[in-house]
């Protein structure tokens, strides 16, 4: 059981609000730079491969020692403890929350009920590996003895925003005449421009749905297959063109797919969660399951660092912690995720589901309202489209929009200078966002454009902008 404690009620929050008031609602990140020559340094934190930056925030020594604090009090640390260890979190449902038992390569047993779970997670990616070998290598083939290149994941929610978000991602990474596309929506339109593009002699549909029960999913599966049979027209071909990401066996079977090609996931992993699990075999397809296994060990590091790290060295917790600040004492109701990486460009939208699911609540874990804010509207596009739709509101609206920039250190696609450029508008925007521009800085620049005196007056008020808006930094420097 998780502690129940109201934030509001300890004494951290009642410190982090006098030290708003008193400090903080009136300081500019300049001055924190200005007083603290080394507050990069100070600010930033490295975990693996990934530099985070959080040194242009509204924070000072004592704003994150307070925040510490809040966690202490609120006793995360035994929250995490008891998350990693099994133990039924989610009290609603009565389950326990175990995604992170799917990346687990420590060879330690995890407990479900009194049972290790491990050697079913490892069953389930032994099968995956497998089926992954047998499509690459071609001994798996199609009703006409043709090579699958097609694949199409079925699913919604957890079921496509995570797989279509790191196959995206992981573009570089595809495996050679591999192909995937991701039908969500129960609109037909998504699921009839997908059809026009694909051969059904070589294609393989994977139904994601749990219970296969999922309205949306199923509709588009009974479509998909009607469709194939159009041109197959014997049933026994559908063992060969489908597969399930499920644990309804009957319902499976029915459906027309060989048992042996359903790969199973459980009641701990959440929706949002799932890439990690049998859901993700549309990633392990498209990339190889050796990319498949190196993603999951990546995952397994930031598990560890936030398992073992102390909180004021803990990226997540420190991103959490922020986050709980600009909403709750700063008013800020929206935070953008902003990665200047295109193949990043659906991460806004699966990162979206993962916040905006989980802390959508407005009862606590007794079943009171809460008197605090529970979570932001997460929203965002990639650099540098949103500097041409959206950054004016941030820079210049009324409104504290908290942002993190995301950013790789070396482009897979080295083009002449089109990565240094996409870099300089990454740090150039940061900049911008922290100091703004002043009163004098818009009169010599007018100056410069041999503005006249009148129209440098005209236009100053239009053109100051006081800065002061909080960033995240997070680079990938190799």
């Amino acid at each position: 059981m998780l502690p129940r404690i109201n934030p509001t009620n300890t004494q951290a929050w009642f410190l982090l609000k006098k030290h708003y008031e008193d400090e903080m609602s009136r300081k500019h990140m300049r001055d924190l730079f200005a007083a603290d020559k080394e507050r990069f340094q100070h600010f930033s934190l490295c975990l693996d491969q990934l530099v985070f930056d959080y040194s242009k925030n509204i924070i000072n020594p004592k704003t994150l020692q307070l925040l510490l604090q809040l966690a202490e009090e609120c006793k995360l640390h035994d929250a995490i403890h008891h998350l990693f260890a099994g133990i039924k979190i989610n009290e609603t449902e009565q389950r326990s929350v175990l995604h992170t038992a799917l990346r687990n390569f420590s060879d330690t047993p995890i407990l479900v009920d009194g049972k290790d779970i491990m050697p079913k997670i490892n069953k389930v990616q032994n099968q995956m590996k497998k089926f992954c070998e047998q499509i690459h290598s071609g001994t798996w083939k199609g009703y006409t003895g043709k090579k699958i290149k097609y694949i199409v994941n079925i699913g919604i929610g957890g079921s496509d925003l995570g797989p279509v978000m790191v196959t995206e991602a992981l573009k570089p990474f595809w495996v050679k005449d591999i192909q995937p596309f991701f039908v969500s929506n129960i609109d037909g339109t998504h699921i009839a421009e997908t059809l026009k593009k694909i051969n059904p002699e070589e294609t393989l549909f994977l139904i994601a749905s749990k219970t296969f029960t999922t309205q949306e999913t199923m509709t588009n599966a009974h479509t998909a297959r009607a469709w194939f049979l159009e041109y197959a027209v014997d049933e026994k071909h559908i063992a060969k063109h489908f597969a399930a990401l499920s644990t309804n066996e009957k319902s499976v079977t029915e459906f027309g797919i060989d048992k042996a090609n359903m790969f199973e996931f459980w009641d701990w992993v959440g929706g949002r969660y799932s890439l990690w699990s049998a859901i993700g075999l549309s990633i392990a397809l498209t990339i190889g399951y050796d990319h498949f296994d190196q993603l999951l060990k990546g995952a397994s590091v930031a598990d560890e660092h936030f398992r073992k790290e102390k909180f004021d060295k803990n990226i997540p917790v420190l991103m959490a912690l922020i986050g709980i600040w600009y909403t709750n004492f700063f008013g800020a109701q929206s935070e953008a995720i902003l990665p200047y990486d295109q193949y990043m460009h659906r991460f806004a939208a699966y990162f979206q589901q993962g916040n905006m699911e989980s802390n959508g609540k407005s009862v606590d874990r007794n079943g009171n309202p809460v008197n605090y804010t529970t979570g932001p509207v997460i929203w965002g596009e990639p650099g540098t489209n949103g500097q041409h739709a959206f950054y004016q509101l941030i820079h210049q609206g009324t409104l504290m929009i908290p942002c993190d920039f995301i950013a790789p250190a070396i482009s897979h696609n080295p083009l002449g200078d089109h990565h240094s450029k996409l870099m300089s508008n990454f740090f150039a925007q940061t900049e911008a966002l922290m100091n703004g521009k002043s009163e004098n800085e818009v009169k010599v620049e007018g100056m410069k454009l041999n503005k006249s005196d009148d129209e440098i007056k005209t236009l100053t008020p239009f053109k100051v902008f006081g800065g002061n808006k909080p960033t995240n930094s997070i680079i990938h420097i190799l």
